[in-house]
């Protein structure tokens, strides 16, 4: 029998930011995946801004967005002409440090993974399959099919299922998973194309109900192709190829395909589970929620899950907070799921809709609503925001409190750039700390040295008072970065309280 701290089941981006996360914080994992190595294509392609932001903690961000392609606009064309160009460079630029969409196909990202997980000395074991488990009062039992056909028994205080939209850990515990399926099979395909302008962008094409997105990522003109496919061609899937997809998109985008590096087709899901959490037992990523690729969402809410979870299973297995912290996973994670699942729905059934008058809005109405509304600055953010994932809060969650300035418990912190710097560098630390714009009282100075909490003070501008700051507040921050505590007063005692009502203590 081999023990660990958590066993993690799946090594996709879920399963491996978790066991990063938790390494990084002196965890003890196991991590078992039953393939023989990491993928060789992938859906999944879009890197967002607070995915980046949050790999500010591995140390890992700027080799992400080196190894990657970033997309600094979003163009729509409709019958051949291009009726919009959204600048996300303009967007995002004074709300994250990575105001684009970077373009990083999931197989090159789970290397990345992979390797950061090597330098730590943990490697994913292979070829070995969770044939059944046991929940029982203080860990889990799993029995673990090994590549030689034998069997063995992990004992684990918790067990992680990042095992994928079949997971086999969610039918374990009796989960739901309601939703649906969309009826219409979609298709992704390597090419390596010409005549996309402007290049090095991405281009979205909206003709009737043939849809088609184009995301350049690499050298040689090489880029990803997903698009949809309908009518009668649906029901035979599995045996389509790139020649049986629909051309009116891509020639009406001026592409020429040269080469088909590979092609498949995929079916897609829109499911949220009703359980995040069955005692010692966590679902993660596809596991727990799926849904359309619309705005390229879905791994970063599946490594958004790792790393919501890393910390909290850290502080409990460190004996720094009761195992209810453990219970704000689910309530935090699955709200937003919800969300987000109604949202991609929304716009995949918008751009993909049949019909004269739907035909009509797509390609007639939604053009020049985007025009108009690209020149309003409020609208262009908030595009932003919501598609970078930067605006995902957690006010509803009982880990949140307080709010000073425009800022409450449970949001992200604003994101303040400054001549020669900005205030998320103390970001990636894992850890408890506090932020001060302004000056902070000297009582509050002595509290969070007698308790190791890291202290920035931030001199107080201008631009602390745009983004919502309060000055002479304090923000306590969640080793995730997310705003704990709110302060307007800068309290010493607001704090312990905080605290002292949670059962954490915030350092060993």
């Amino acid at each position: 029998m081999s023990k660990t701290d958590v066993l993690i089941v799946g090594a996709g981006p879920t399963g491996l930011a978790l066991a990063l996360w938790l390494t990084k914080q002196g965890v003890g994992i196991c991590i078992v995946d039953r393939s023989a190595g990491p993928g060789e294509t992938s859906r999944a392609m879009a890197v967002q801004a607070r995915t980046l932001e949050l790999y500010r903690q591995l140390d890992m961000a700027d080799d992400v967005v080196a190894k990657g392609n970033p997309n600094p606009a979003m163009n729509m064309w409709v019958r051949g002409k291009r009726q919009a160009r959204v600048s996300l460079a303009d967007a995002g630029e004074d709300i994250t440090p990575y105001p684009y969409l970077l373009v990083f196909p999931q197989d090159r990202h789970e290397r990345l993974l992979i390797e950061r997980l090597e330098k730590l000395g943990v490697t994913v074991e292979r070829r070995t399959e969770l044939v059944s488990f046991e929940d029982h009062a203080d860990h889990v039992s799993a029995r673990l099919k090994r590549p030689d056909g034998s069997e063995e028994v992990c004992e684990a205080r918790y067990l992680a299922g990042c095992d994928g939209a079949r997971s086999p850990i969610r039918h374990g515990i009796g989960a739901g998973f309601e939703g649906g399926t969309y009826r219409q099979v979609f298709y992704v395909a390597d090419v390596e194309v010409g005549g996309l302008e402007p290049a090095g962008e991405a281009h979205v094409a909206l003709d009737s109900a043939d849809f088609v997105m184009v995301l350049p990522y690499g050298h040689d003109n090489q880029s990803r192709l997903i698009g949809t496919v309908r009518d009668e061609r649906a029901d035979r899937a599995e045996s389509l190829t790139f020649e049986d997809v629909g051309r009116e998109a891509i020639d009406n985008l001026g592409l020429t395909v040269g080469k088909v590096n590979w092609f498949s087709t995929y079916r897609v899901h829109h499911r949220v589970t009703d359980r995040f959490r069955s005692g010692h037992v966590f679902l993660l990523g596809d596991a727990a929620h799926v849904h359309s690729p619309a705005g390229g969402q879905g791994m970063n809410t599946g490594i958004a899950d790792a790393i919501n979870l890393a910390w909290k299973l850290a502080a409990v297995v460190k004996g720094q907070a009761p195992d209810s912290l453990l219970d704000s996973y689910e309530p935090e994670r699955q709200a937003f799921a919800r969300k987000l699942v109604q949202t991609t729905d929304r716009l995949f059934t918008f751009a993909t809709a049949e019909g004269g008058f739907a035909n009509f809005v797509r390609t007639r109405i939604a053009p020049l609503f985007m025009r108009v509304a690209y020149d309003i600055d409020r609208v262009r953010e908030f595009m932003f925001r919501v598609v970078s994932q930067t605006m995902l809060e957690y006010q509803d969650s009982p880990l949140s409190a307080g709010k000073a300035g425009s800022v409450s418990g449970g949001d992200r912190l604003p994101f303040v750039r400054f001549d020669g710097g900005d205030n998320y560098g103390s970001l990636s630390a894992i850890g408890w700390q506090v932020h001060v714009y302004g000056a902070a009282k000297f009582d509050l100075r002595t509290w969070c040295e007698r308790h190791g909490i890291a202290l920035h003070e931030f001199a107080w501008r201008p631009e602390h008072m745009q983004a919502g700051l309060a000055r002479d507040a304090a923000y306590l921050l969640r080793p995730d970065t997310y705003v704990a505590l709110a302060d307007p007063h800068g309290s010493p005692d607001t704090l312990g309280r905080y605290f002292a009502e949670r059962g954490i203590t915030p350092a060993a």
